[in-house]
């Protein structure tokens, strides 16, 4: 269930900042609920989860954002309905989505910054490169980068981890002459500190439920 003081809670987060509300802790009802109250950025991680809620919602005019990892045998069943991609890994993806994508999608790179090996993304060293490749593709428009931080770190500990992903996008854009305007880091637990080091999309799920 919403927490009853969703909308004092909203005020609490900088008009700059979108709130991608993951969703797979809402039904409908929970999403038209959150979306009264002002949100209108929904993400999901599960694409049989996503089919379901998107049919349910046609009537609203949400924006998906998919933002667990995405196999490639399943792209096709979400990539033309989705608005954004948070979780692009791997060239094999980008790949896949500029065959199957009928128009540009707005594509986060995600990157492991941790290089924990029970999590997806691209190894710090090698996201320079996954950039480059990535703007040969017509159907992907990169807009930052993603990352999830390790959890329950110390908060000195976060600061290191967000603050690396907020350097590296700055040295992607220097060295490229491109912009890469946003940075998606920030979850229930952390996304004070993510909005710190420059978080322009906070992924919030647990924190707007009771």
């Amino acid at each position: 269930m919403v927490r009853e003081d969703i909308k004092s809670f909203l005020s609490t987060i900088p008009n700059n900042v979108t709130v991608v509300a993951a969703s797979k802790y809402a039904d409908a009802n929970d999403i038209r609920t959150l979306y009264d109250a002002g949100i209108t950025n929904f993400g999901e991680n599960r694409v049989d989860a996503f089919l379901e809620k998107y049919d349910s919602l046609q009537s609203l005019k949400l924006s998906w954002h998919f933002i667990g990892h995405l196999q490639r045998n399943k792209a096709h069943k979400v990539i033309n309905k989705i608005d954004c991609l948070h979780s692009l890994d791997s060239l094999l993806l980008a790949e896949k989505i500029n065959v199957l994508r009928e128009t540009p999608l707005d594509c986060f790179i995600e990157v492991s910054v941790n290089n924990e090996e029970s999590k997806n993304g691209v190894k710090m060293e090698c996201v320079l490169n996954s950039v480059k490749e990535c703007l040969k593709y017509e159907k992907i428009h990169l807009v930052g980068l993603m990352m999830m931080a390790v959890k329950n770190a110390a908060s000195d500990s976060l600061d290191e981890q967000f603050e690396k992903l907020h350097l590296l996008r700055n040295e992607i854009e220097e060295k490229l002459h491109i912009s890469l305007p946003y940075l998606s880091m920030g979850m229930s637990d952390d996304y004070l500190i993510a909005l710190k080091h420059h978080a322009t999309h906070i992924r919030l799920g647990r924190i707007l439920f009771k």
